[in-house]
């Protein structure tokens, strides 16, 4: 599948996209300057041959050419970005990872919008699109490392089953990695604000740990 990354020369973008384009998809690696996407696109191939081979630097704008475009930017930067691109993002399948959080100490919290999640403001603003959202409990070095074995459940979320079903689908063509129907998405402040409670775990007990659940 072409896929489009917004914000891919980010440590979550960029370890997301190296990853699917392992797997056999077609990238398109989205930046704001073409020449900062060809510079890590570059360094990605460089490190991982033809692993990387589906990885195609571009700008933001020809990144939402996909039928599936994920938004990698960073929390701060995903409202801009969706208006920005509010038009080419129509009738796409958007991807929402942002989750907005502050550090207080060696201690996240969750930062909640108005409409609740973040991707609740991003389906607000996208009216026409089908946003989903998932990759929330995932660390970027865990993508990054083409060497490193996955083993994560994924939950995604999204008000249209189609989308839901789609992402769940790129999901899970990457090995070991588990895609999960966590229903609508009035269930993302739920995954959003868990987030900042894995994190903090991580931070205070000095680990790399994801979402795994059993007995399913």
């Amino acid at each position: 599948m072409r896929i489009g990354i917004l914000g891919a020369t980010g440590p979550a973008g960029a370890g997301l996209a190296v990853r699917l384009a392992s797997v056999g998809h077609e990238v398109l690696f989205g930046s704001r300057a073409v020449d900062k996407a060809k510079a890590a696109v570059d360094e990605l191939q460089a490190k991982w041959g033809d692993r990387a081979h589906g990885l195609i630097p571009c700008d933001n704008a020809w990144a939402c050419d996909a039928p599936v475009v994920v938004l990698a930017v960073h929390a701060d930067s995903v409202i801009p970005t969706v208006r920005e691109h509010a038009e080419r993002l129509a009738g796409k399948i958007v991807v929402s990872m942002a989750n907005n959080l502050t550090r207080n100490g060696n201690e996240f919290n969750a930062v909640l919008p108005p409409h609740g999640s973040v991707a609740a403001e991003i389906q607000a603003l996208l009216w026409r699109s089908r946003v989903v959202t998932a990759f929330h409990l995932v660390p970027a070095a865990e993508f990054a490392d083409l060497d490193h074995t996955m083993e994560s459940d994924v939950v995604v979320l999204g008000d249209e089953d189609e989308a839901r079903e789609t992402l769940m689908e790129i999901t899970q063509s990457i090995p070991h990695l588990r895609a999960l129907d966590g229903g609508s998405l009035r269930n993302a402040v739920g995954m959003e604000t868990f987030a900042a409670v894995l994190l903090t775990i991580n931070v205070r007990h000095k680990m790399r740990a994801s979402l795994r659940l059993t007995t399913i």
